[in-house]
């Protein structure tokens, strides 16, 4: 069951949207009682990378996507880090539309740029940033014919607020905090937007990259966050607090979730790098919201430095290494 199919008395669909669906949503709840234990709360993580393309974005996707072909579009354009552009190109296909990306130069890892051109994407790359690709996008978007799925696309926030009502019923409850990265802004929005629907106060805290444009965590590197505004109305009202990191504290976090068996992609990391940065009241009940998988940039783990030990193909030798 997809999440049109599940949630659709709370998203803006109608008789006339199609039943679009690659199997999204329904990601587990997994307790990481280790790292629980070093914050000194009940700590859970969702692994929003379990969705069909690998991230948090399909939730969305699959709204924008239904939506645009519900309009009569005859193509999609998004910019992108890569995630949006992996998921937009997937249901795009699945839809029969067209799939237009632009992204920044070099700036996209290996995997989710595969996964947009296996799915016939027509990627661009821009000689310029993630922020420049945007603006291009929304002037093309003012074409006939084609949508923009970014998250300014109201339809994508509505999606990704699903995780919240999935979230509410794993736990039985809402929790204290909910912890998430902060690239563009528009997932916190939409987790803020499910939360609200929900009537749970629940306080949301917000990983960013201190370095912005440069940081490894590619899935954050956007120097201009699109729903910058947004949040700082969240803020303002005493519903989400930023917290800037390093990289050095994203890279502690990303390993030491693979270290509990969950690996994910470096910027999933930083809900967990907020919440030790800033301190959670003890016994809370917090949970973090991984949003990629690990594979869609596992080049990021050559920044761990582990080289390859070579042995001797006998049991001896290996006894030898391992003592």
């Amino acid at each position: 069951m997809g999440v049109i199919e599940a949630h659709r008395e709370r998203l803006p669909v109608g008789a006339e949207t199609p039943e679009l669906s690659l199997g999204e949503g329904g990601t587990p709840l997994v307790a990481v009682p280790n790292l629980g234990d070093q914050l000194g709360v009940e700590l859970h993580v969702k692994l929003e990378g379990l969705n069909p393309t690998g991230s948090f974005k399909d939730r969305g996707m699959v709204v924008a996507v239904a939506k645009a072909v519900e309009a009569g579009a005859r193509a999609v354009v998004c910019a992108s880090t890569g995630n949006t552009a992996a998921s937009a190109a997937a249901y795009a296909a699945r839809a029969g539309l067209q799939a237009v990306v632009l992204t920044p130069v070099g700036a996209v890892a290996t995997a989710k740029r595969a996964q947009s051109v296996a799915a016939g994407a027509r990627l661009l790359d821009v000689a310029g940033s993630f922020d420049e690709a945007l603006r291009a996008c929304r002037a093309l978007a003012e074409q006939d014919g084609f949508v923009l799925v970014n998250s300014l696309n109201p339809h994508r926030v509505e999606g990704q607020k699903t995780a919240v009502f999935e979230l509410l019923d794993q736990l039985g409850r809402a929790p204290d905090v909910i912890a998430l990265p902060y690239g563009g802004g528009g997932n916190l929005c939409a987790f803020a937007k499910g939360l609200a629907e929900a009537g749970a106060p629940t306080l949301l805290v917000a990983g960013e990259a201190a370095a912005r444009p440069t940081t490894f965590a590619s899935a954050i590197r956007i120097a201009e966050p699109a729903h910058e505004q947004e949040v700082q109305a969240l803020v303002a009202a005493g519903r989400a607090e930023i917290v800037t990191l390093a990289d050095d504290e994203l890279q502690r976090a990303w390993a030491d979730l693979a270290r509990e068996g969950v690996f994910c992609e470096p910027a999933s990391a930083a809900g967990l790098a907020a919440l030790r940065r800033r301190g959670v009241e003890p016994g809370s009940l917090a949970v973090c919201i991984l949003t990629g998988h690990g594979l869609k940039d596992a080049a990021a783990v050559d920044r761990l430095q582990v080289e390859p030990t070579v042995v001797e193909p006998s049991l001896e030798a290996i006894l030898e290494v391992l003592a």
